[in-house]
């Protein structure tokens, strides 16, 4: 279980990024962090795992307050938080197997990352996790010569690979159409569900977060202003979260995109009979 207790992030400018976030995300739960611009999504997911310091406040993972910790006792506990980011941080000129075995580099001696020299059972275990984001035959592939997705998928591979208790996701579908993106997070989803993995998605896509996200958070100017089931998403709800807006309207917008989506499946799959 992930618990925040009183999390806040005041930048010496005096500006407030959080200010006192407190919750729970017990073991298998996805949950979708969602805000206008600014609202302090992504400080937030960054103080989880202290690429930025919290100004006070607790990070506990399990027993473990990660606010405490030294830098080394950090580096041992950052293994268990797997990281997906929004631009995939992947290393362009390796393949796709060297990237996501990069993902258990924080459990090898310095000699083996640098030969990258990798024991057989963190092999086997990367050409499963190929296997299960359906890329076992991009195996050898530069990463350079993937689509977007695909490279999303080798970025959720390798956190995998080190075989987390913490999915934390930056934004995942920013740079994806929309087709791309509900396949992204089905995948996200249901590799969570398999393995009994709390997450926190930062997402801006509000459709999407209410199509897939078993809770949803939602953050205004470094407060938690909505915490609740998508269903309870109501138009008020987005109002203060967002600010006024023609709700309606967006969710007619989603829905017409999702049908042409699909006419032009079916005119695919027409074609090719």
């Amino acid at each position: 279980m992930l618990k925040l207790i009183d999390l806040s992030k005041t930048y010496r400018t005096g500006d407030a990024a959080l200010s006192a976030v407190s919750l729970e995300v017990p073991k298998g739960q996805v949950v979708g962090l969602i805000g206008p611009s600014g609202a302090g999504k992504s400080t937030l997911i960054r103080c989880i795992n202290r690429l930025v310091e919290p100004s006070s406040g607790e990070v506990r993972l399990g027993d473990v307050d990660l606010v405490k910790l030294g830098r080394v006792e950090l580096r041992r506990q950052r293994r268990r938080i797997g990281m997906i980011f929004q631009e995939y941080a992947l290393v362009e000129r390796l393949t796709v197997m060297e990237n996501v075995l990069s993902g258990r580099l924080g459990y090898v001696p310095f000699w083996r990352s640098w030969l990258r020299r990798f024991e057989p059972a963190d092999i086997r275990r990367a050409y499963e996790l190929l296997d299960r984001v359906g890329l076992m035959q991009h195996a050898d592939k530069r990463a350079d010569a993937l689509s977007g997705g695909q490279r999303q998928r080798v970025g959720i591979a390798r956190a995998l690979a080190q075989d987390p208790d913490l999915l934390l996701v930056d934004e995942p579908t920013a740079s994806l159409d929309p087709k791309t993106s509900r396949q992204i997070m089905r995948l996200l989803t249901e590799i969570c569900a398999e393995r009994g993995l709390p997450a926190i998605v930062n997402i801006h896509d509000v459709p999407l977060a209410q199509q897939f996200m078993q809770r949803i958070v939602g953050l205004q100017s470094g407060v938690v202003v909505f915490d609740g089931s998508p269903a309870k998403l109501t138009e008020d709800a987005l109002t203060r979260i967002y600010g006024a807006e023609d709700w309606d309207a967006m969710r007619r917008g989603d829905e017409e995109q999702a049908e042409a989506e699909r006419d032009a499946a079916q005119a695919l799959a027409g074609v090719g009979a």
